[in-house]
C-alpha cells in the first residue's frame, strides 16, 4: 500500500473513530458529499483540505501520520530459514545490521566497501524479507516493529555466540565507553524472574536511546554492542571440589 492510500485510510478511519460522516467532511470542506467520496476514492486531498479536515477532528496531520504507521503491520521476528539466509551472507548480515540502526544506502556505502549495485542487490533481499521497504531514489523504510528480536537460539544469536563471543569478550574494558560487570549469587526463582524483568526493562531503555540518536550524523557515534545475560550456572573449573558431579 502507498503512503498516500495509507494515510487516506488513516483519516478514514479517524473520521469512523469521532463519530464523522462524509457528509460532516463535505459541510466543512464547502463541497458536495458526492466529491468528497471521490477524494477519497481517488485519494486526491490536497494538503490544505487534509489539513482542514484534520482540524475539524481536532487533529494535526501527524497524529494522522502515526495512526497510519500504528495500522502498518510491523515485522517482530523473522523465521528461522529467513535467518539462516541471512547468516549464510556476510555481506547481507552486516547490511541488515546497518539498516537496522537507521543507516541510509549512503551510510552504508561510506563506511563499507560497497558499491551501489551491491547496496540496492542487499537491501532488494531485506524487501523480499519484509525487514524494509526499499523506496524510490533508494530510500529505505524500515518494518520492523520496535520490539523486534533476534530469535532465541536461533541462526542469528547462534551465530554471534559462536563466532563474535571470543572477539567481543577479549578487550580489558577499560575505556570510558566501556563497561564490564560481573555478578555471581544465589537468588529464589521469584527474585531471579525480577531480576530478568529489569534487564528487559534495561534493554528497551537502550532501545529508546538508540532511537534517540538515530537521526544524529554517524561520527558522532559510535557501534555499540550491550550483553545482558542471566543464567544458573557455576563455573566449570571449580567442578573437581564439588560433591555433587
Amino acid at each position: 500500500m502507498s503512503q498516500t492510500a495509507a494515510l487516506t485510510q488513516a483519516l478514514k478511519s479517524a473520521l469512523k473513530a469521532h463519530g464523522k460522516t462524509y457528509a460532516d467532511v463535505a459541510t466543512h470542506l464547502q463541497l458536495t458529499e458526492a466529491s468528497v467520496k471521490r477524494l477519497f476514492a481517488e485519494q486526491s486531498f490536497s494538503l490544505s483540505r487534509f489539513d482542514k479536515v484534520c482540524r475539524m477532528l481536532g487533529l494535526e496531520i501527524t497524529d494522522i501520520v502515526q495512526m497510519m504507521q500504528a495500522q502498518q503491520p510491523q515485522l517482530k521476528q523473522l523465521t528461522i530459514e529467513q535467518e539462516k539466509e541471512i547468516t549464510q551472507d556476510m555481506s547481507l548480515l552486516l547490511i541488515t545490521v546497518c539498516v537496522l540502526n537507521k543507516w541510509t544506502i549512503e551510510d552504508i556505502m561510506q563506511y563499507n566497501n560497497f558499491s551501489q549495485s551491491q547496496c540496492i542487490q542487499k537491501l532488494a533481499h531485506l524487501d523480499r524479507l519484509k525487514i524494509i521497504e526499499l523506496l524510490p531514489r533508494n530510500k529505505i523504510k524500515l518494518l520492523v516493529s520496535p520490539n523486534f528480536q533476534w530469535i532465541k537460539n536461533g541462526p542469528i544469536q547462534q551465530f554471534f555466540q559462536t563466532q563474535l563471543g571470543k572477539e567481543y569478550f577479549n578487550a580489558a574494558f577499560r575505556e570510558d565507553e566501556e563497561c564490564l560487570i560481573v555478578l555471581n549469587g544465589m537468588l529464589s526463582a521469584k527474585s531471579n524472574a525480577e531480576f530478568q524483568r529489569k534487564l528487559r526493562r534495561l534493554a528497551r531503555e537502550f532501545d529508546e536511546l538508540n532511537n534517540e540518536d538515530a537521526g544524529l550524523p554517524l561520527d558522532e557515534k559510535n557501534g555499540v554492542t550491550t550483553v545482558l545475560a542471566v543464567r544458573r550456572w557455576k563455573y566449570g573449573l571449580f567442578n573437581p571440589f564439588s560433591k555433587k558431579q
